[in-house]
């Protein structure tokens, strides 16, 4: 196995607001149905506020970024879970597996940021789905984006809010699906956070070596590509549209994590429009 010298040269802190423009649902797993609840709930904190965990917004952002740069073509995809015809659990996964970009180029701007998973892949080699063998313990860097879950500013939903919300942070949209030849309905119900609520958000990129500001530009591109797209489920139907505000970049080195010095400062801005990279 090969070793490349890996030295920590600072972490940028990036700390902004997420604005919903649209009702947000990040559902959750195991949806008991309780007397009074909603079919399809959003996912919660111990303290009942919803919250828009780190994995779905890192899982989003490199989703987006995997299409921006190509990524997504023969020599560039693996199976992270390789499709078996006898899982019962889980028949859709059985069918495909589950794919996304991983390589072994050691300069790839996405895996450099958001990760390699290390060991051995099968890799999609061509349009007919036949795979090989692929190896990425010789490319393994460590990760450089941390994503924080990204908690509910409570001041961002108003007494208005309240007045006209199903719950004390969310709103219940209901939805029917009909039969297209007996006009049968199938209704159901879906909780949201409602448009106008705020998240805060933090972030934390590694830099090593030479990287200076390469992976921050390449991850101010990502929420560039998430404010057109969306976040959560159910977004080609109208949820999930965010719009980041209030950003802040402070640097921290040696002096930060040794001497106690106060972090530096490096930009500020309202919105991403502003950013100029």
């Amino acid at each position: 196995m090969k070793f490349k010298e890996i030295s920590l040269k600072g972490k940028y802190i990036i700390d902004a607001k997420i604005e919903l423009l649209t009702g947000l649902h990040v559902g959750t797993a195991g949806n008991s149905l309780d007397i009074g609840g909603v079919d399809n709930p959003v996912i919660k904190d111990a303290m009942g506020k919803p919250y828009i965990p780190g994995s779905s917004l890192k899982g989003k952002l490199r989703s987006l970024m995997e299409f921006y740069n190509n990524k997504l073509v023969p020599n560039q995809v693996v199976y992270t879970v390789e499709p078996k015809n006898d899982d019962k659990e889980n028949k859709e996964r059985a069918k495909s597996g589950i794919r996304m970009h991983l390589c072994n180029d050691e300069n790839c701007e996405v895996c450099n940021l958001f990760g390699r998973n290390h060991g051995n892949h099968k890799v999609i080699i061509n349009n007919n789905g036949d795979t090989d063998d692929l190896n990425l313990e010789d490319v393994i860097q460590p990760t450089r984006l941390i994503v924080r879950d990204a908690s509910l500013d409570e001041s961002s939903i108003t007494k208005e809010m309240q007045d006209n919300m199903d719950f004390d942070y969310t709103e219940v949209k209901f939805e029917n699906n009909l039969d297209r030849i007996t006009s049968a309905a199938n209704p159901r119900q879906t909780e949201r956070v409602p448009a106008g609520a705020k998240f805060n958000c933090s972030f934390v990129i590694n830099v090593y070596n030479d990287d200076n500001d390469t992976y921050l530009k390449e991850f101010l591109t990502a929420l560039k590509l998430l404010e057109d797209d969306y976040l959560g489920g159910q977004g080609s139907r109208g949820y999930g549209q965010v719009k980041f505000k209030d950003i802040v970049i402070r640097f921290r080195d040696d002096n930060y994590y040794k001497q106690g010095q106060e972090d530096k400062k490096m930009y500020e801005y309202k919105e991403l429009s502003e950013v100029k990279f």
